[in-house]
């Protein structure tokens, strides 16, 4: 079996969430298969995650958490995120989180742009999954929301910088989930990571 570098962000800003528990199943049934994992908790980590009135020309410096952090994703072969659904998007601190270190010469190279005018991304070669928990059911997510947090992580962040495909598997209705209901996510997680997938 290939052993793959993965990196895995638990993007709930709470320091316990159901988001954390899908990383830690995930990330046991990876290790066990001898995958190299680093992992990275959001509720843990330091820095200012507004970009501010800074441009591209004059960047705020990279905290040590966001410095660390990045380094990882140019290191890795696979992402995994886990994220709850806020209003239609990602949390605030995990928004701030890609604002802050998606920035050009480490994750896209604005010298270099496509016939549309796009930068030339500079994170490929690396594959994505997206762990994503919320009250909304996958049928009416997709239905009467048009998928747009999917969108947004797969085409305008991920897959912007290089990072593609983007896999997405949803566990919904999630806050008056039962245990049985947990155990079976925890167990689906647990299997995606055995697979790296």
């Amino acid at each position: 079996m290939h052993n793959h570098k993965i990196l895995i962000l638990n993007g709930h800003p709470g320091a316990s969430s159901l988001s954390k528990s899908l990383c830690q199943a995930y990330m046991d049934a990876a290790e066990m298969q001898g995958h190299t994992v680093r992992f990275h908790d959001l509720s843990d980590m330091s820095f200012d995650l507004d970009y501010g009135q800074s441009g591209y020309s004059d960047p705020k410096p990279l905290e040590p958490d966001l410095e660390t952090f990045l380094s990882d994703v140019e290191w890795a072969s696979h992402v995994v995120l886990a994220t709850p659904l806020w209003w239609g998007g990602i949390p605030a601190k995990l928004k701030g989180l890609f604002d802050r270190v998606l920035l050009p010469g480490r994750a896209f190279d604005t010298r270099n742009t496509n016939i549309l005018g796009v930068p030339k991304p500079m994170l490929t070669g690396k594959t994505a999954r997206v762990l994503l928990t919320s009250d909304t059911p996958p049928l009416l997510l997709r239905l009467f929301y048009g998928n747009a947090v999917k969108k947004i992580l797969s085409r305008q962040i991920l897959g912007f910088v290089g990072i593609t495909p983007t896999r997405f598997v949803s566990f919904a209705p999630a806050t008056d989930a039962n245990d049985a209901k947990v155990k079976t996510w925890l167990d689906r997680a647990a299997s995606l990571g055995a697979k790296a997938a």
